[in-house]
């Protein structure tokens, strides 16, 4: 956030619902794409359009839904270690909803904390941003409502997508720059996402980034903001007309 500010960025962080701080309601609608259209609804209340908009992770496929059913809203995307997902949570989180139940006996908020940093080390290449203070804050909106988070997070799991995203990537007019890191990780890209990016968006490029794992914006926030440099000078570029 701070980088982008530099940058001069007017920047603003919209967490999906069950998300950081946003609330956790059991019986809501947690698939991507009314995941898609609350987006949509905090960027139409704040009179937001035509923004750069950086996703991280399944985050992506919210933005990629967005630049399709919103293109008034979305410039371009910059999507982190994320792609096409279909779904809004991934298989290997399905097999963790089985430790749920047992989460409070098994230590609660301890045990949470501990399964997220080991997560949080786990995915990345450069593992010195992974202090406490920064797993406290990772968790803090679960620990304010641990019950709420849980319920949820099944919610998620059993959320149905009214549509399919892979069918309308076309759609999706806008410039798409996608950043991974090369380090061996966990994430939500994988070489058949890209391929399907490649050969379905008019405008998509591929940024690789050695030494980086899946949380790109907390190892390489550098490389954030040059993405989102660079987009922007594909735009200008785009923008400039050219007469014989």
């Amino acid at each position: 956030m701070p980088r982008l500010v530099e940058a001069g960025y007017r920047t603003i962080v919209i967490e999906p619902l069950g998300v950081g701080a946003s609330s956790r309601p059991e019986h809501a609608d947690y698939s991507l794409n009314a995941q898609t259209v609350r987006i949509a609804r905090a960027l139409d209340s704040l009179h937001v359009s035509n923004a750069v908009v950086v996703a991280h992770a399944l985050g992506a496929a919210m933005g990629l839904r967005l630049a399709y059913r919103r293109p008034d809203l979305v410039r371009g995307l910059v999507a982190l270690d994320g792609g096409p997902s279909e779904a809004a949570v991934s298989p290997s989180f399905r097999k963790t909803l089985r430790l749920f139940p047992w989460v409070k006996l098994m230590g609660g908020m301890k045990l949470v904390r501990k399964k997220t940093r080991e997560n949080l080390v786990a995915s990345s290449a450069d593992t010195t941003w992974v202090t406490d203070e920064v797993v406290a804050e990772y968790t803090a909106g679960t620990a304010k409502d641990l019950d709420g988070t849980l319920k949820a997070y099944v919610a998620m799991a059993g959320a149905k997508e009214p549509d399919r995203l892979a069918p309308h990537l076309a759609e999706v007019l806008c410039p798409v720059r996608l950043v991974v890191g090369t380090a061996p990780h966990s994430g939500t890209v994988n070489s058949a996402d890209v391929a399907l990016l490649q050969d379905s968006l008019s405008a998509f490029t591929l940024d690789s980034i050695p030494g980086a794992g899946h949380y790109l914006h907390e190892e390489r926030p550098d490389v954030v903001v040059e993405a989102v440099a660079r987009l922007e000078t594909s735009l200008r570029s785009q923008a400039v007309v050219r007469t014989p």
